[in-house]
């Protein structure tokens, strides 16, 4: 049966902007098959994002949605959550927006874990402003500021995530899109900062610099390096070699921020 995306879009917003074989599309239909399966009221859920083409993702949805400044996205959103701590708070982004410029704002997030849900769709480009490099992109790789390969080494984002303190960190890839659904509804029934990193293809500003000669070979390359963790446990590191691990890949619990905050309300108001 098919299903109804559009209970969901802001009305008169589609045709997206996005290019032809973008990902960004694919995860948008994840998401909302995710908020619905979590039976999200719209008018109670705010989804934040910084700019971008990934940003762009929160003015095509029917629910409270903020378009705000470059890199800040996980800075307005902690706002949010802190002012309405009664609302599902989800964040949604690219890798430059997230790690480059809304570095600090990301890492600080994951510190404090606060509940939010953090979307990272990782192209590991800048698409809309040109094709510059981002932290993601592969040494060696292509850009419009790197002509003769990316000398820099590369950001993994779940391990950045994991390692500043976010309490659960999965990862899937656009071209596993029914896991997509699974992995943001888990994230966003989590209780603190959930990080989900989407692995993506820019055909435009990524693929066409790096030989890619279609889509289909974009999208192959994310089949052919995705290993699910289970099946990563059985394979050697020779094996792993070049090769990303898919599925949940850290969860805790440990108190959330907003209920610790208002703890020290209480206590400063009785003092």
């Amino acid at each position: 049966m098919a299903y109804d995306y559009e209970k969901s879009i802001r009305p008169g917003k589609l045709p997206h902007i996005w290019c032809p074989g973008c990902g960004h599309g694919i995860i948008m239909k994840g998401l909302i098959r995710a908020m619905d399966s979590c039976e999200l009221d719209l008018k109670n859920t705010a989804v934040v994002s910084g700019i971008g083409c990934a940003s762009r993702l929160p003015g095509y949805l029917d629910a409270c949605t903020l378009h705000t400044a470059h890199g800040r996205a996980a800075a307005f959103a902690t706002g949010v959550k802190m002012a309405k701590p009664e609302m599902t708070v989800l964040v949604v982004g690219g890798d430059g927006d997230g790690t480059a410029i809304g570095g600090n704002h990301f890492i600080h997030a994951c510190r404090r874990n606060i509940d939010i849900t953090y979307i990272v769709m990782n192209n590991n480009i800048y698409g809309m402003t040109g094709g510059q490099f981002s932290p993601c992109t592969p040494t060696g790789a292509m850009a419009s500021t790197t002509p003769y390969g990316n000398p820099d080494p590369t950001f993994d984002i779940s391990k950045l995530a994991i390692g500043a303190g976010a309490t659960f960190v999965a990862r899937g890839t656009a071209f596993h899109a029914t896991q997509i659904d699974k992995l943001i509804a888990e994230g966003i029934r989590h209780k603190g900062t959930a990080v989900i990193e989407i692995l993506d293809d820019c055909p435009t500003t990524y693929g066409r610099r790096n030989k890619f000669r279609s889509v289909v070979d974009m999208m192959k390359r994310l089949k052919d390096i995705a290993v699910p963790v289970a099946a990563a446990a059985k394979m050697t590191p020779e094996q792993l070699e070049g090769k990303v691990l898919t599925g949940v890949l850290y969860k805790e619990e440990r108190p959330e921020y907003t209920e610790q905050y208002a703890q020290v309300i209480a206590k400063a108001q009785g003092a």
